[in-house]
């Protein structure tokens, strides 16, 4: 093999990769990257990735070979690759799968050909007690009732398990999908979203029925949902961040489907309708009692709304923004492993760090497309981002000198200079439809003061949200001013412009909801523009870069300005 020292990649020892991102084949190579490793800094000049044992084993359930990656990274590598980290491809690869889960005659069994693999799991701490009896060399029998807990303890070990048990149909509902949707506008499924349904549902196979399907918001994955529903014809539970995602899935569901009023439920604050299809948000299920929180409680007594998911025959829960799903679910959740799991993200990453839970309980990447990808084929916006930097009073870096950390970002965040910029963005864009977000309240309720706009935060009910959202969508309200409640789930296909003016630290899961609220494509093939204000030299600065390793990770690049610099700004159109 022959390395090439104009190449943009270096893979060391560590399997940390560096990539150069002034290079001619930069873009080849990130999008290579982006299928197995996972970035964890991009800086001007060089990105770092790392190749982990999620992330391969993510890789290896979509289909990805030891030997493509290896490939891969010759192909843009300076030089050799390390020999531990070709090994180690290697053996993560070859881990994927080792072992099954299959059933034979109602019982649960833990399958491999390695006969000195299923001796070291016999034995392993973390896997013993849910094993039954050793049935033979390769067969552990294990407890039935804690499918989802040996998955997670595998996880642990090291040996990822492809489950092959098999899933219960749930009780049948017979629907299909529209032609032309209830307005009379032709429909029909984008080809990788039907792809990703496909893929997903397997076609009733045991090696489908369990995964995460990745996609930027804005491309439809209510529409791979609604798809794999109608190839499984069954009752489906859905779960979704909020009630306005709760109404917005169920208008999707009349508007593309032949499922009528009656047959959807909304089991959330406001009514408790259990019916074939039935969606519910993470908080009305991780309600707890009062006087329950600590209490060793069995889960339903000290969760009152798990009851739901006994209510009926459910044959598909779908997850819907996967990576926000609390704790609580997904304790509840090892104990569904007999029921399909679909789960739906724009990005796998999660605060809190819970990724192998979400491997193991909901089941690994099924699907994902590069957003430039979905960009170049016109089915979502191209999106110029930019960041602007802007000084602080003087006043205020005293104040920001003494004070605590989380003090610190704060008074960085909410930097009234930053209001200034808002003012020469406006004036930019007088015509486009226009989203001003922040986290903090006193912040947006500046802004409505000093611009008048109409404002949505978590203490607006979800009546008035509506309305509001519908006013925007139709023209009315041409500009909205919007707490983090509009981080997810809520569809303004007509918005074109982000002025971000403070986000939730460094939160990456956060800038792909928000870059995702203005990724519809626009209907005079305009530009989106999303704008991020932070303020120069602080902890806002550094909580930014943090949160645009997503950007990166999506083949965004973005342009850093200064606050003196926004009136030159040129705001492209198309």
């Amino acid at each position: 093999m022959t390395y090439d020292s104009k190449n943009p990649i270096i893979v060391q020892g560590d399997k940390s990769v560096l990539l150069e991102v002034n290079n001619e084949y930069y873009r080849d190579a990130r999008d290579v990257l982006a299928r197995f490793a996972e970035l964890e800094k991009s800086p001007e000049y060089v990105h770092t990735y790392r190749i982990t044992p999620l992330s391969l084993w993510n890789a290896a359930s979509s289909g990805l070979s030891a030997a493509t990656i290896l490939e891969d990274l010759q192909k843009y590598s300076k030089y050799p690759l390390p020999e531990n980290v070709r090994v180690d491809i290697e053996d993560y690869i070859s881990r994927y799968g080792r072992v099954k889960l299959t059933r034979r005659d109602g019982d649960l069994l833990l399958v491999s050909d390695d006969v000195a693999l299923i001796v070291e799991l016999l034995h392993h701490k973390e896997l013993e007690p849910y094993i039954e009896q050793r049935i033979d060399d390769t067969t552990l029998h294990v407890d039935a009732a804690r499918r989802g807990h040996i998955k997670q303890a595998l996880v642990k070990i090291g040996y990822p398990a492809e489950d092959l048990a098999g899933y219960v149909d749930g009780e049948a509902l017979a629907f299909q999908l529209r032609d032309e949707t209830s307005a009379g506008q032709s429909f029909s499924l984008r080809d990788y979203q039907r792809e990703a349904a496909e893929i997903f549902y397997a076609g009733g196979a045991a090696h489908g029925g369990s995964g995460v399907v990745v996609l930027p918001c804005g491309s439809g994955k209510t529409m791979v949902s609604i798809a794999a529903m109608a190839m499984m014809q069954c009752n489906t539970l859905i779960l979704t961040p909020n009630t306005v995602a709760v109404r917005q899935w169920i208008s999707e569901l009349l508007d593309k489907s032949t499922l009528t009023e009656e047959q959807i439920g909304e089991y959330s604050g406001h009514r408790k309708e259990i019916r074939p299809v039935t969606i519910s948000t993470y908080q009305t299920m991780t309600y707890r009692k009062r006087g329950t929180k600590g209490r060793d409680l069995p889960i339903v007594e000290e969760f009152p709304h798990f009851h739901l998911f006994d209510e009926r025959d459910w044959g598909l829960i779908i997850y819907d923004e996967v990576h926000l799903l609390p704790a609580p679910v997904f304790r509840i959740t090892a104990e569904l492993q007999a029921r399909r799991r679909l789960g739906l993200t724009a990005t796998l990453v999660r605060e809190d760090g819970r990724e192998e839970d979400v491997f193991s309980l909901i089941g690994p990447k099924k699907y994902d497309v590069p957003w430039k990808d979905l960009e170049r084929q016109g089915w979502i916006a191209s999106v110029e981002v930019t960041e602007i930097r802007v000084a602080m009073p003087r006043n205020l870096r005293m104040d920001y000198a003494v004070a605590d950390k989380r003090q610190k970002y704060r008074i960085a965040a909410e930097n009234p200079h930053k209001f200034d910029v808002v003012d020469a963005l406006l004036d930019k864009h007088p015509d486009d439809k226009t989203l001003i977000i922040g986290m903090y309240l006193d912040q947006l309720e500046e802004a409505q003061k000093r611009y008048g706009y109409p404002i949505i935060t978590g203490q607006t009910d979800v009546q008035e949200r509506q309305r509001l959202f519908e006013q925007f969508k139709a023209g009315d309200v041409q500009r909205l001013i919007i707490s983090k409640v509009g981080n997810f789930a809520i569809d303004l296909p007509d918005a074109s412009v982000m002025i971000q003016i403070s986000g939730t630290f460094g939160s990456r899961q956060e800038e792909a909801q928000r870059l995702g609220r203005i990724l519809r494509p626009k209907r005079n093939g305009d530009l989106a523009h999303f704008y991020t204000l932070v303020s120069k030299d602080t902890r806002d600065q550094a909580f930014s870069a943090n949160r645009q390793l997503f950007l990166t990770e999506q083949g965004y690049s973005y342009t850093i300005l200064y606050d003196d610099e926004v009136e030159d700004l040129e705001a492209a159109r198309g």
